[in-house]
């Protein structure tokens, strides 16, 4: 990662909203429904979400991202071979490690779902000064951004070729959170920027 911990992201009113998502083979919950509208000025949001698991040869790879509403930036994300709770956790830590949040004005969001409700992941994210959220359940507009991320990656990434190993796999995810979408994928949400590029523009250095 290029951000070093000295440089903060200023915003000019409300939360940080962060958005934590797992995902699979296809995105679940309400794929294709209407973003939700939000705005530039609101700050950003992590959430871990909808679980994907990866299908490869030697068997199924889950991965776990939080996403910076704000930028659309993926500042944490993990990858293994079982759905449990480290998943979502080893993600929000390196979010943390990353972002260096202040205490109470950044909100991790989340859907339901038993890993990202557990004692575990809840005390690392309260620990750490976030504001755990939760999503209403059924609605459509509540994933729509993390819903969409999975449904980008499906279509660039796993869904044209085969995969034969999970270290495959786990290479091919890397590039594409680390290298393609945070540096190279423009967002129309972003004015056409890629999420580093968007996040220099708002960029303050403390030092």
């Amino acid at each position: 990662m290029d951000e070093p911990s000295a440089r903060i992201i200023t915003r000019t009113s409300g939360m940080n909203p962060w958005r934590a998502g797992c995902g699979k083979s296809r995105t679940s919950g309400s794929e294709g429904g209407p973003e939700k509208p939000t705005s530039r000025k609101t700050g950003r949001a992590l959430r871990p979400d909808p679980y994907t698991y990866l299908p490869t040869r030697e068997g199924k790879v889950y991965c776990c991202v939080v996403l910076d509403v704000f930028s659309r930036r993926v500042v944490g994300w993990a990858i293994d071979s079982h759905q449990a709770t480290p998943l979502v956790t080893n993600a929000l830590g390196m979010a943390i490690t990353n972002r260096n949040p202040l205490p109470d004005q950044t909100v991790i969001h989340s859907n339901h779902g038993s890993q990202v409700s557990s004692w575990a992941f809840t005390q690392r994210a309260r620990e750490s000064g976030l504001l755990p959220s939760m999503g209403t359940i059924g609605d459509a507009y509540d994933n729509a951004v993390i819903e969409s991320f999975w449904a980008r990656m499906q279509t660039e990434l796993l869904d044209r070729r085969r995969w034969r190993t999970r270290v495959e796999l786990a290479n091919a995810i890397f590039e594409y959170l680390e290298i393609f979408h945070n540096r190279q994928r423009r967002h129309s949400a972003l004015g056409w920027r890629t999420p580093v590029e968007f996040e220099k523009l708002h960029a303050t250095d403390v030092a």
